[in-house]
């Protein structure tokens, strides 16, 4: 019997091809993160698209089932002010943190730990996933703390500004997380936390990514922005960085307004035991995916 070779078939044959080189430049890195931990920071625009929403979705799934053991934390800052808008209320922000009164954190607690929450457990269920979703409350996971913010004034002279009910992270009990990992769940977190007067906080989500990569000693910490990752002054991309080069950039203000907690968030990760840390625009469909199993990787790496 002859085989007819038309167009078709070459380009079906070269689209699998395609896909043949992808499993193997991906095999040594499934390898060598077996068994890991990856813990994701999903925010930002990636959460308003639904077909982002999916394609990360899809992604955790994916490193679950290659033996890897994602953990998702996530922030939700646009629900958060589209519910306040609806309820008629405005939120302040000062240098990118939610100043959080009493009704506000109410409104916070709901959207976070509801239904944002909810929405990515859902999703990765969706794909094939087993999530459970939890807050900073769920077994005394994220004990915190109120956290005063520093301001400099014109003069020179430093003030403390209360943001109300916005804390910063004390402890992480690892103990659920690992209870969770162990029976191959992918815990998904809400960034709340907790004193021992049972106030809760509201809790930028880079920094509880961070100390929650930091307890479980992760082998990588990535943070999905709305960004392409760190820029120079010619706004070009500064693809791998050291703990030293990243000091340097703070100091000569390359690095400035919002990026700084995020960059800082991965510097005291990677300075208190994380292998990498990775700053990535989470605007790119599987994004996720490319950065760990691809030779290039995607955005800025952070490393000591």
């Amino acid at each position: 019997m002859q085989h007819s070779t038309d167009h078709q078939d070459i380009d079906y044959l070269n689209k699998n091809l395609s896909k043949a080189y992808v499993l193997t430049e991906a095999l040594p890195y499934i390898q060598r993160f077996a068994g890991k931990t990856i813990v994701v920071k999903y925010g930002g625009n990636a959460m308003t698209d639904p077909e982002l929403e999916h394609s990360f979705a899809r992604d955790i799934v994916l490193l679950k089932s290659v033996g890897l053991n994602p953990v998702v934390v996530h922030g939700g800052g646009p629900q958060v002010d589209d519910l306040l808008k609806q309820l008629g209320r405005v939120s302040e922000r000062i240098d990118g943190m939610r100043v959080t009164d009493t009704a506000t954190m109410d409104v916070v607690e709901m959207v976070l730990g509801g239904s944002v929450n909810k929405s990515i457990v859902s999703l990765i269920h969706q794909n094939g996933g087993r999530a459970i979703g939890l807050t900073g409350k769920d077994g005394q996971l994220i004990s915190a703390q109120k956290l005063l913010m520093q301001k400099t004034d014109a003069d020179g002279a430093m003030r403390e500004i209360d943001l109300g009910h916005v804390g910063e992270v004390t402890e992480i009990n690892t103990g659920v997380l690992q209870t969770l990992l162990n029976s191959d769940f992918i815990p998904v977190i809400a960034p709340l936390g907790v004193d021992e007067q049972g106030q809760t906080y509201n809790i930028n989500a880079d920094l509880v990514a961070g100390k929650v990569a930091e307890a479980l000693q992760a082998e990588k910490l990535i943070l999905l922005t709305n960004t392409s990752g760190v820029l120079d002054k010619e706004k070009n991309l500064l693809t791998g960085l050291t703990t030293d080069d990243v000091d340097h950039l703070i100091a000569t203000e390359v690095i400035v307004g919002g990026m700084i907690p995020k960059v800082q968030c991965a510097l005291d990760a990677v300075k208190a035991g994380v292998k990498t840390a990775v700053i990535v625009d989470g605007r790119v469909p599987h994004a996720t995916l490319l950065e760990i199993f691809t030779d290039q990787g995607i955005g800025t790496l952070i490393s000591n």
